[in-house]
């Protein structure tokens, strides 16, 4: 059985700090580029601007990907999942989505 579509972001299930983890997806390649954070302010805008925003954890701020460095992130479709408590953006990243400047922030294998 399906769940119902949530129309309610406040549906949604966020951590005890208020959060909800997503996974960035290059949305042709179907890499995954990055987990972030987001809180419903964030997600908010996200679904406002059409792009990426994020809860930045450590500075405590709302944070635009690519606002500073051109890395930005068209949002195409955004999912969650089964318990309403995960997120997935599909995206078409305008530069590659790790800090380091890798494309994407899983280039690195344990073992």
């Amino acid at each position: 059985m399906d769940a119902p579509d949530i129309t309610d972001l406040s549906q949604l299930t966020y951590n005890e700090a208020g959060l909800i983890p997503c996974i960035v997806q290059d949305v042709r390649t179907r890499e995954v580029l990055m987990m972030a954070w987001m809180s419903a302010e964030s997600l908010a805008l996200t679904l406002e601007c059409g792009e990426t925003v994020f809860w930045s954890r450590s500075r405590q701020e709302l944070w635009h990907k690519g606002a500073t460095s051109g890395n930005t992130q068209r949002v195409v479709e955004l999912r969650y999942d089964c318990d309403a408590d995960a997120l997935l953006a599909l995206v078409e990243a305008a530069g590659p989505a790790c800090h380091t400047g890798a494309q994407s922030c899983f280039f690195r294998t344990l073992g």
